[in-house]
């Protein structure tokens, strides 16, 4: 892993001791940073896992990815510049009760720094992390953004809520249980190839901005502001499509990914 490359692409310029502050300021540079997206689903494309396809493709094509490739990309990070990181599966809530029953296809961190254990999530689109959490609090932990908390359910399962509009929503419910690499492949699979998957049929990209949030689906733009108000418009042109994958949310399309784009996009 190229370590110096990452901190170029996040802009991180500070000390490389593993501290908890070290470790938060880097979450908010990455959520910042590197867009969730799903552009190689929506156009049929295989989504490598190899640690290799990912640096180059988050790191030196400049372009993003979804929970499965960015929270590799930061757990090897972490991993180069001496802390500890464990990879966690979780199953995904967002407009579900917090105990449905989904499959575990999300792909979140536990970290040591400074004595404890945090919770790291940089890549649930949306409402992706920009902070991090103490693993064994309950309480509501300030984020640069949302407020986020943690909630203990049966032994070691806890789910993952977020403020948003005065009312806590469960995001995902996950436990401690370590995941190896091969772990993540079969859900990382069903997701970019399954026809009935959202992100099969569906473009979705999303990008942390320093006031709030930009989500793109399909061809509806919304912007969230912090403590304000959502925007939302219709994009009108497979163009202005284009146009906000460059220029809101920072990706980089090579000339045949975005030629297949347009393909797809005008279908």
């Amino acid at each position: 892993m190229n370590v110096d490359a990452y901190l170029r692409r996040t802009g991180y310029a500070g000390p490389r001791e593993p501290t908890r502050a070290m470790l938060g300021e880097l979450v908010q540079r990455h959520a910042q940073a590197i867009a969730f997206e799903n552009v190689d689903a929506f156009l049929g494309r295989r989504v490598s896992l190899d640690p290799v396809d990912v640096e180059r493709k988050l790191v030196r094509e400049g372009r993003g990815g979804w929970c499965f490739e960015q929270n590799l990309l930061f757990g090897e990070v972490l991993r180069e510049l001496g802390f500890k990181a464990t990879d966690l599966a979780g199953r995904v809530l967002w407009n579900r009760p917090s105990d449905a029953i989904t499959p575990r296809t999300h792909r979140l961190l536990k970290v040591e720094a400074d004595g404890r254990e945090w919770l790291v999530d940089v890549g649930f689109g949306g409402h992706t992390l920009t902070g991090v959490l103490d693993l064994y609090s309950e309480a509501a932990q300030a984020t640069p953004h949302e407020p986020f908390r943690l909630r203990r359910l049966h032994g070691e399962e806890r789910v993952l809520e977020s403020l948003l509009g005065g009312e806590w929503k469960p995001l995902c419910r996950f436990d401690l249980q370590p995941q190896l690499p091969i772990d993540f492949e079969a859900a990382n699979y069903q997701l970019a190839h399954d026809p009935a998957s959202l992100f099969t049929q569906l473009l979705v990209v999303s990008r942390v901005a320093p006031d709030g949030r930009h989500v793109l689906r399909g061809r509806e733009l919304a912007s969230h502001r912090l403590g304000g108000e959502t925007t939302r418009r219709e994009l009108a042109s497979t163009g202005e499509v284009l146009a906000a994958l460059r220029e809101l949310f920072g990706l980089k399309l090579d000339m045949a990914t975005e030629a297949a784009l347009r393909g797809r996009l005008g279908a």
